[in-house]
């Protein structure tokens, strides 16, 4: 999932905020708590107010993080 997610990263990035959590990292434990951390790879997608709009757990195919992405910048 990484160069997916890195590429996706390239492409949006002038439009979105990415932030990468690591598990083995106390300073994300607080944000994997409020979004419910369930797991690896996990996905959350939130809007510009912090609302959660879309979560994804395990392998996502490219084409569901893009169209999700798409319905969130329009």
């Amino acid at each position: 999932m990484a160069p997916i997610v890195h590429g996706l990263k390239n492409e949006y990035g002038d439009q979105m905020v990415f932030t990468f959590l690591d598990i083995d990292d106390p300073d994300t434990k607080a944000w994997m708590e409020e979004l419910v951390y369930v797991g690896r790879p996990y996905y959350v997608l939130l809007d510009a107010e912090g609302n959660i709009l879309y979560k994804w757990s395990g392998a996502v195919p490219e084409a569901d993080l893009r169209e999700k992405f798409e319905d969130a910048l329009n």
